[in-house]
């Protein structure tokens, strides 16, 4: 199948682009999914101006690369979250603004619009990124918390969400959000759930990390068969449970990368993920798209993974086969 393997700007954006994708050409990836910070992708600028866009395809041409998808999950984060200090370290100076937690849910949803018409002039027909929760920090249900509390917090995600995907709908770009601890989805039952709150939009599926599931218990490739038709993107990405008797699965409050956790991220094929599995399940769904890696690894040289996870991701990828083996006997 040949899909094409590109590098997720995200963890990169200390880097200009210019040199960003000389170095993902010098690794071998076939394109860059474009995170809209940095200096990689201004949203704002992209949906007034074409020829910032075609600037961008240029660039990566010069480098002989291309784009397929680009990323908000800054931005995103923000439209459904309780509001806090650790926001104004992630989001754009505009979308934060005085901080006034309701003015920047509504900044950050309008942000969301703008980078669907940004994806539109650009040429890319999905957009990557979170949607936060009114509900993640009650997700141990003490003190109690009722099926009304949780009612509530869906509602709230597809009053804030169906207005956003309205726009993505009417400019012909798809939202991918990565199922992921934090959002209103992060795992099969509450993905089923949050399509539902959308009514089934068909703006809205899902960019598939298989480690946000695989340290919850949850079997990527289940989860690939379940939504098969909204698998809109994928994210290469590898996570190790590490519970050693003292950790617990929760993180204990330690830092990714270190050692006490009792889990944290891996290069792609140094971890728990079977992606022989999700290889096959990406078949099964009949995806066709990047293959994106995230690389995200606190032990390890990010040049040193993002080039072996390059060589890892294309020595995986296969085509399904057309016949069974065994056809020949019924010829």
């Amino acid at each position: 199948m040949a899909r094409p393997v590109t590098l997720f700007t995200g963890q990169w954006a200390d880097l200009g682009l210019e040199e960003m994708a000389a170095k993902a050409a010098s690794f071998g990836y076939d394109g860059l999914e474009l995170a809209c910070w940095g200096d990689h992708f201004d949203p704002g600028r992209a949906a007034k101006d074409k020829a910032y866009c075609d600037g961008r395809h240029g660039l990566l041409a010069r480098h002989g690369l291309k784009c397929w998808a680009i990323s908000n999950h800054l931005a995103g984060q923000a439209v459904c979250d309780l509001i806090d200090e650790r926001h104004k370290a992630i989001l754009p100076a505009h979308v934060w603004g005085d901080g006034e937690p309701e003015g920047v849910r509504r900044r950050a949803a309008e942000e969301m619009k703008t980078t669907a018409r940004a994806a539109a002039n650009l040429g890319v027909k999905v957009v990557n990124g979170f949607t936060g929760s009114a509900i993640w920090h009650k997700l141990y249900f003490f003190p109690p918390t009722t099926q009304k509390d949780v009612d509530a917090g869906f509602d709230d995600f597809a009053r804030r969400w169906g207005p956003i995907l309205d726009v993505f709908k009417e400019v012909g770009v798809r939202f991918a959000l990565e199922v992921h601890p934090g959002e209103i989805a992060y795992d099969i039952y509450t993905a089923e759930r949050a399509l539902s709150s959308v009514g089934g939009h068909p703006a809205f599926g899902f960019n598939f990390d298989p480690s946000h599931l695989v340290w919850q218990g949850v079997d990527p490739a289940r989860f690939i068969d379940r939504f098969a038709d909204r698998i809109f993107h994928v994210h290469m990405k590898d996570a190790a449970t590490t519970l050693d008797g003292l950790s617990g699965i929760l993180g204990s409050h330690l830092s990714f990368g270190d050692a006490r956790r009792g889990w944290d991220f891996r290069s792609v094929g140094r971890g728990d993920v079977n992606f022989e599995e999700v290889i096959r399940a990406l078949n099964r769904a009949g995806y066709a798209g990047p293959l994106s890696v995230e690389w995200e690894d606190s032990g390890m040289d990010r040049e040193h993974g993002a080039r072996e996870s390059c060589e890892f991701v294309r020595s995986l990828d296969f085509t399904p086969s057309g016949r069974a083996f065994d056809a020949a006997f019924e010829e």
